[in-house]
């Protein structure tokens, strides 16, 4: 029977169990079991909680995915709800594949849930009853008979008052984890000669286990026919025959699986695909590399962190290093507590970075790592923030967190070693540096566990030589004893510090103009004010007193600095160059043209010394100009979704990114630390 004829009859079968469930009934009885549960009890005015279709088939029957294949049919629901009660749609767990004479299904031949959100309108008065009611219509099915089935389901719950925490329900946890996750960059398609060909950005270090594309539309491709799926680079290649309305889409959905009960959820737009690559195997033979890659990734990221404390954009942090080693002296307990200390505020930050920077791709934002820079209130904080350490540094005032003073010596000086971590990797992380690009890559698109433990490597990375002096006297022995040197050292040592402050306010003038550049230098020396202040009454009681006035000034400039780019050209460098767009790289292609491309941003230390040190050289602009190289630059200071996409879709999350297009030839990336030689070898 034809697969169109065949869905017709499925559709027909569901249309009369809708209008006659009592026939249903006879035919079959309850085959699904269905249930509605929701996310808690109490929904705060203005919140949502996510609510669940529990669907538990009997063995051997089966229900359908959104796009059921070619037969069956998706489930649909009508919904009684209370005033100010809303539902979305449904979203559904990663599918399977069962063929019956022929014809594919895309089908759940155990218990799965279909998920919604709930969302309270916020004048909603606290304490209001909500009942819900929901008649869901679906069809059940074995190898050989459907039966369209359906359930009349109820459950109420309580409006909270506005603001209150939700007590969520630990089951929900679970059908998250089944939900498929965004790619969070768009693929691209191709239809020729009656096949399509569809390019996935995924890190080429990302392995992948019996791979499938499940269209979300029917008709984009054939279910039926084989799918053949090859790696070129950073691009996942799937190919199959094409559906029977493929040539008029202007983009197809789907989910992508990956592996056992793991998928991701992107769009492909029409445009250019490389061409077939490497064979990707089934299960059967890459099944053991997913954990391969999880640790591949993770060993990628703790050597990251570790490069990163030798980079440019880490350096001013080493100046507060330095000083907690130096305190640590022959203390055994307090070198290794103080190390512990240091370790947990990095790792912890990473996390919390990694753990928001996961939450927000979901939510669907095209970000990366690093994205708390894009922000110029957060460039204010640290302006702040650094300008107070500068100073303390200096010998301004004492800070007995950092200095190490009597009262807290034991206590303050793990207190302080966990902030001087923390300050460490939030700002110490803005730039990828060598190892890091493919580890966060991969972790973008790893089960969320996975994809934490690669940040939580990171910080351990970055953490790992303090660590290991705090806990191997042999190495501590190495440093010079404490002395009158220690004082010297840290006025020393204040002046990268006051060079960072500077730094900051130069990018928050790039990202918000002259006004916001003033606004933060003119915080600072508030600050500055109310700390020599403070310096001044050292001991008195109260001697903390005068610096409210300096710290209310600080979060009133906060709150008012602007946020909306300035309209201002950018000055031209020595290297000639565009601002990039992918539609103007396929014209430079296009025309055969070789093209440099660079993602840089201006919180981006490691971008800024590439760029003064090699790209701004007059001999790089000469050479590029002798073999007629275009170049593009990606400016990402303040964002930009399309360039996020391009760097997942080349498996990185962050600046710094170097690419090089040879006439004809797929991108070659570049290293993240550039040299002369690079450039002048680009072309040749």
């Amino acid at each position: 029977m034809p697969a169109v004829l065949c869905r017709l009859m499925m559709a027909a079968l569901m249309l009369l169990g809708l209008q006659a469930p009592a026939l249903a009934q006879q035919a079959g009885g309850k085959n699904i079991a269905v249930s509605l549960l929701t996310g808690a009890k109490k929904v705060p005015a203005g919140g949502a909680i996510p609510i669940a279709f529990m669907m538990k088939p009997k063995p051997t029957w089966h229900g359908y995915w959104k796009n059921p294949g070619d037969a069956g049919a998706e489930a649909t629901i009508a919904w009684d709800l209370p005033p100010g009660v809303s539902v979305g749609d449904l979203r559904y767990p990663l599918p399977g594949r069962l063929v019956v004479s022929g014809i594919m299904n895309y089908v759940y031949e155990h218990d799965y849930a279909l998920l919604a959100e709930l969302k309270l309108a916020g004048d909603v008065a606290p304490g209001t009853p909500l009942p819900l009611k929901a008649k869901l219509d679906y069809l059940a099915c074995t190898d050989e008979i459907c039966v369209p089935e359906s359930a009349e389901l109820s459950a109420e719950i309580v409006a909270g008052a506005a603001g209150n925490a939700v007590v969520r329900d630990a089951r929900f946890d679970a059908f998250e984890a089944a939900m498929p996750k965004p790619l969070g960059a768009d693929g691209r398609f191709v239809v020729e000669n009656g096949r399509v060909r569809i390019g996935v950005p995924l890190p080429a270090a990302m392995v992948v286990i019996d791979p499938y594309f499940f269209p979300l539309e029917y008709g984009a491709l054939d279910h039926g026919a084989v799918q053949t799926v090859s790696r070129n680079g950073d691009m996942l290649i799937v190919e199959t025959q094409a559906g029977s309305n493929a040539a008029g889409l202007a983009k197809i959905d789907g989910l992508l699986k990956i592996g056992e009960g793991q998928g991701l959820s992107l769009t492909a737009t029409p445009g250019t695909v490389p061409p077939a690559g490497d064979p990707i195997g089934t299960a059967g033979a890459e099944g053991a590399g997913g954990i391969g890659v999880i640790l591949a990734a993770l060993g990628g990221a703790i050597l990251g962190g570790l490069l990163l404390n030798i980079m440019p954009c880490v350096f001013p942090i080493l100046s507060l290093k330095a000083l907690s080693l130096a305190k640590a002296g022959g203390d055994e307990m307090a070198a290794r507590r103080e190390a512990l200390a240091y370790t947990a505020g990095v790792v912890l930050v990473c996390l919390a970075l990694g753990g928001v920077l996961l939450g927000l791709r979901a939510g669907g934002a095209a970000v990366g790592w690093a994205f708390q820079l894009q922000d110029p209130r957060v460039i204010l904080i640290l302006l702040l923030l650094v300008t107070g350490i500068a100073l303390n540094l200096a010998g301004l005032f004492e800070l007995p967190a950092i200095s190490g003073g009597s009262k807290l010596a034991s206590a303050g000086g793990a207190q302080g070693a966990f902030w001087t971590g923390a300050l460490a990797a939030f700002v110490a992380t803005p730039c990828t540096g060598p190892f890091m690009g493919a580890a966060l890559g991969a972790a973008l698109v790893l089960p969320t566990a996975a994809a934490l433990a690669i940040f939580a490597g990171l910080g351990l990375g970055l953490a790992l030589p303090f660590l290991l002096l705090g806990f191997l006297p042999a190495l501590r022995r190495r440093l010079p004893k404490p002395g009158a040197w220690m004082e010297r050292l840290r006025r020393i040592l204040s002046i990268p510090m006051f060079l960072t402050a500077l730094g900051l306010a130069w990018i928050l003038g790039r990202q918000a103009g002259v006004d916001a550049m003033a606004l933060g230098i003119g915080a600072a020396l508030l600050l500055a004010f109310g700390l020599w202040w403070v310096g001044i009454r050292q001991g008195r009681p109260r001697a903390w007193l005068p610096l409210a006035p300096a710290l209310a000034a600080g979060l009133a400039a906060i709150l008012i600095v602007p946020l909306e780019m300035p309209a201002q050209a950018r000055v031209q460098g020595v290297l000639q160059s565009e601002p990039f767009s992918e539609a103007k790289l396929a014209a430079l292609r296009g025309e055969q043209r070789p093209v440099f491309v660079y993602f840089t941003a201006d919180w981006c230390i490691t971008c800024k010394v590439n760029e003064k040190g090699v790209l701004s050289r007059a001999d790089v602009a000469q050479g590029f100009k002798s073999r007629n190289i275009a170049v593009l630059v990606g400016d990402w200071t303040r964002g930009d979704a399309a360039i996020g996409r391009f760097l997942a879709q080349h498996g990185r999350s962050g600046v710094p990114l170097y690419l090089y297009y040879a006439p004809g030839r797929d991108a070659e990336i570049l290293p993240q630390i550039l040299t002369v030689g690079d450039m002048a070898a680009l072309g040749r």
